[in-house]
């Protein structure tokens, strides 16, 4: 467990744009690719799409499948200025939404985008080893989700623990709020179950970098249940997980520095598996 500074987030933050300014790249960005092979309605076709930003000019690039947050009831897919021009793929991806469905369906629809993109990526120059998932808030708990249920992706038929990384920002890791309000129970009241991602840890997950905001500002309880997922992938003897602690941020604001934490945390991910 670490507790990062807001000043030393804000430097790290300057210098990783800096280095980012003097190593420039062409980039293209592909939009609203449909990633639902079949559509069962309209709604679907319309919130099932991402947008692929890619470099053109590097290959067997990392890629990012990034997911929005808003509670699962609003929301689109966005790029922040922050992951552009950083020599890896973002892959920012629409789910559906509640009201309009409810629980399983968003699960499936994050399963669907980063299958997607685990089987097409090759062809925008990226290597399908090196897909890393993460989101905010909402976008976190999708992806602890699909990354720790192996379930869900293999439906598809990939296996989730080839995932190269699962990096959640102040995602549940109980039973998301909005599932609980679908069935009827209150949000202060505490669910596990099989939609809780606490429930589906396992030692051999793919890395799992855990990012909250300062536990005195983040939403109710959200980085304490963030650090008992932390302990007890310990204790069931995950050997590469970590939970970083966002000092002097709160919820909404702790993803600006988060996004430069990935950065670093997918470059060591990526630097240990060409030493092992």
């Amino acid at each position: 467990m670490k507790r990062i500074s807001l000043i030393i987030s804000i430097c790290y933050l300057v210098l990783s744009i800096g280095k980012a300014q003097e190593e420039r790249t062409e980039y293209r960005t592909v939009e609203d690719i449909l990633y639902q092979e079949n559509p069962d309605s309209d709604y679907a076709k319309e919130r099932c799409r991402l947008d692929v930003y890619y470099p053109t000019e590097i290959k067997d690039f990392a890629t990012v499948v990034w997911f929005h947050g808003g509670g699962i009831k609003a929301g689109n897919k966005q790029i922040s200025d922050l992951l552009k021009e950083k020599g890896i793929a973002v892959v920012a991806v629409n789910y559906r939404l509640h009201p309009k469905v409810k629980a399983p369906v968003y699960i499936e629809d994050a399963a669907a985008a980063t299958a997607w993109v685990m089987k097409n990526i090759a062809a925008y120059g990226g290597d399908p080893s090196k897909v890393f998932v993460s989101g905010h808030s909402a976008g976190g708990y999708l992806t602890s989700m699909i990354g720790l249920d192996k379930s869900y992706l293999s439906k598809h038929g990939m296996d989730a623990n080839d995932i190269a990384g699962l990096i959640p920002f102040s995602g549940h890791t109980i039973t998301h709020f909005t599932i609980r309000a679908e069935m009827g129970i209150d949000g202060k009241q505490v669910v596990v179950d099989k939609y809780a991602p606490i429930h589906h840890i396992r030692k051999d997950s793919p890395p799992y970098i855990i990012i909250t905001g300062d536990r005195e500002e983040e939403l109710l309880g959200r980085y304490e249940e963030n650090a008992y997922m932390y302990r007890m992938m310990l204790i069931n003897g995950h050997e590469d997980v970590k939970l970083l602690e966002l000092d002097g941020f709160n919820h909404g604001e702790m993803a600006r520095p988060a996004y430069h934490l990935m950065l670093q945390e997918i470059g060591e991910i990526l630097k240990k598996r060409t030493e092992e």
